[in-house]
């Protein structure tokens, strides 16, 4: 219930940051004004006693998070892979919470295997092991199949997710309503979708029946990606509270001195984690949302293993041709182009200066460009987008979201295994590969190729339309006064010639390719 009592949500959440000492921790690492530091400080210091005490042996703000409950956790995650936003101290704290977070007991995960899967955990399982791993949603356990001997790991739901999430989103929509009502200059940014979309991720979060057809799609597709393992799931051990899945051994890419240790080459390994996420987005239009380093392990032959398929995202082509023209147009320091994808796309309201936007965009990604990749501030960078998108009254778009927030974290992945990574050479062939084959001549030949597969499902149909309309016609023709509507005769005969003729155009051009 998005009630008023979750104003005591929302204040509690600013207390326990304040009693927590994360509120300055967070503020300075983000770079934030003194001016608004001590304007936060100042509307948290009254409610400090009512704040979560958390666990004192964690830092400031991972014990505040962890405190706060999984949505919080979850946004700590995206920070925990960008040290240029949070600062190198701030991000390694972070990390704690991708997957070392309090497990519970064995002993409840064993009760829902039973509940979900009609069987005790000794009749499917040789051996199943303690908590290897525990995130915000759920925890992991290594097991053996009964007969096979195959090792898996069974990932279970918290007891109980469901209800603390809800808790966490319906605080978040009651604080997005207020935010609307009280600033309105913020509602181009769309509070309230965004937490709907956000809302969105996590109920498919919250059925691991989805994601077990997820990993099922996305090794389809990744099938032929070279150094890419992708852990197959088992069906007749998946439910709706439980997800089976094949084992793959690893090292986290969290653990920089162990992959050093291993001789694997991580500047190779970086570049390789923004390719596939690239490839992936592009190609499919169908991407791992959730690619943080506790997803992701590199083996010892230094195959990259994604795993965690919670969150997926999906695109659209139109959108993915315009998203590589954008890519495309930083890499080739062609702002004019970009400003006029943007407008094309509807990404800025027409009647702004198109001329004055792109000289926006030259300033954000001029420097990029001019400046060492290790010496990018992405907190001033974001901070300047802000403005940009602030100034030309560009609204939030829900359907980039998990877009945009995986390629924040997914360099932030890339430039922890290599700080000298640059991106946008990383990104080059890439986006010149999807370019060539998607925009241009073939593109449009294929486009209209698919167009004429879709309306010649409606050939057989047309003939008795048409003639139809035309005894219409010849009534209307014998009776004049009767009323003759609104054309459809002209309408219908239109569009039989239309399809016929680009069905025809269609067939040759392809037979000619």
């Amino acid at each position: 219930m998005r009630g008023p009592h979750n104003i005591w949500r929302l204040i509690r959440t600013g207390a326990t940051f304040e009693r927590t000492g994360a509120m300055t921790v967070a503020l300075e690492a983000m770079e934030v004004s003194p001016r608004l530091r001590f304007a936060a400080r100042l509307l948290g210091w009254p409610f400090k006693w009512l704040g979560l005490k958390g666990d004192p042996s964690l830092p400031p703000v991972t014990r505040a998070i962890t405190a706060l409950g999984p949505a919080y956790i979850k946004f700590g995650q995206i920070l925990s892979t960008r040290p240029d936003i949070v600062g190198p101290e701030l991000s390694e704290q972070l990390k704690y919470l991708q997957d070392k977070l309090p497990p519970f007991p064995v002993a409840a995960a064993r009760a829902t295997i039973a509940a979900e899967l009609g069987e005790d955990t000794d009749a499917l399982f040789s051996e199943f092991s303690e908590p290897v791993a525990a995130a915000s949603i759920a925890q992991v356990h290594y097991a053996r199949l009964k007969g096979t001997g195959e090792e898996v790991a069974v990932k279970v739901l918290r007891p109980g997710i469901e209800r603390a999430f809800r808790r966490d989103i319906d605080a978040f929509y009651y604080a997005a309503t207020w935010i609307e009502r009280l600033a309105p200059f913020s509602r181009r940014l769309r509070p309230t979708d965004v937490v709907a979309h956000f809302d969105g991720v996590v109920q498919g979060e919250l059925d691991l029946r989805l994601e077990c057809a997820e990993a099922a799609e996305f090794a389809e597709n990744t099938a032929k990606d070279e150094k890419l393992v992708v852990p197959r799931p088992w069906w007749d051990l998946s439910g709706r509270a439980v997800l089976t899945i094949g084992w793959a051994e690893g090292i986290g890419l969290n653990e920089i001195a162990a992959i050093d240790a291993a001789g694997i080459d991580r500047a190779e390994l970086g570049r390789r984690v923004l390719t596939l996420f690239l490839s992936h987005a592009l190609r499919d239009g169908f991407f791992h949302a959730d690619m943080h380093q506790g997803n992701l392990k590199v083996a010892p032959n230094g195959d990259l293993i994604v795993y965690d398929f919670g969150i997926m995202g999906r695109i659209d082509e139109y959108t993915r041709r315009v998203y590589a023209e954008i890519l495309m147009g930083f890499i080739r320091k062609d702002y004019r182009r970009i400003a006029e994808v943007h407008f094309e796309a509807g990404y800025v309201p027409a009647d702004r200066d198109i001329d004055e936007f792109a000289r926006a965009l030259r300033a954000v990604g001029e420097p990029i460009f001019g400046m060492e990749a290790s010496r990018i501030s992405m907190a001033r960078l974001l901070a300047y987008l802000f403005e940009v998108t602030e100034r030309f009254g560009m609204e939030t778009r829900t359907e980039l979201i998990l877009l945009q927030r995986t390629m924040v974290v997914v360099e932030g992945v890339a430039r922890s295994l290599d700080p000298h990574l640059n991106m946008w050479e990383v990104a080059r062939p890439v986006v010149e590969g999807y370019i060539r084959t998607n925009i241009g001549p073939k593109a449009m030949l294929r486009d209209l190729w698919r167009t004429s597969r879709v309306l010649s499902r409606f050939l057989p149909k047309l003939p008795a339309l048409a003639e139809a309309q035309l005894q219409s016609l010849e009534q209307h023709r014998q009776h004049p006064r009767q009323p003759r509507g609104f054309g459809w005769g002209a309408v219908v005969l239109l569009s039989c010639a239309m399809t016929a003729t680009t069905l025809g155009l269609a067939l040759l051009l392809a037979h000619m390719l």
